[in-house]
């Protein structure tokens, strides 16, 4: 690998992150954070699971991923559904209003996504959606 190329990579994902950490503490008109959005797009995408499963998809300790939908049974976006296979544990399905709050906190984020890219090319976005996806699976076969 060249290195002039991986020092590029290494300070654009420092400043990547910084940013991105800069905006996400920004408070938006939606009461979901970023853990619960990726726990309510998973539950809407593939439907209920346990906190095992869900713990796992996202490299998380079972505490954290218990945490995070604790937070979000609270508010009512999921809710505890008995695993008819394992009556000591349950699975957590999305709600209505969790449903809602997910589709309205994706159309904002399409909407900023919309603004930051309207001067690329359609060529240049399908780009950085193919490599962050790639980069992504490399992240968690790591």
């Amino acid at each position: 690998m060249k290195k002039q190329a991986l020092e590029t990579i290494e300070l654009e994902l420092a400043i990547l992150i910084r940013r991105l950490t800069s905006v996400s503490t920004d408070k938006r008109k939606t009461s979901l954070d970023r853990s619960g959005y990726l726990l309510l797009r998973r539950l809407s995408a593939l439907g209920p699971a346990g906190v095992k499963v869900l713990a796992a998809e996202f490299d998380l300790d079972i505490s954290t991923v218990s945490r995070q939908a604790r937070a979000l049974e609270d508010k009512a976006y999921v809710k505890k559904v008995p695993d008819t296979q394992d009556g000591r544990s349950y699975f957590y399905q999305i709600t209505e209003a969790g449903l809602a709050e997910l589709t309205a906190n994706q159309l904002s984020r399409l909407d900023s996504i919309t603004n930051l890219l309207s001067d690329w090319t359609d060529d240049d976005r399908e780009n950085l959606g193919y490599l962050l996806k790639k980069f992504n699976h490399s992240l968690k076969n790591r």
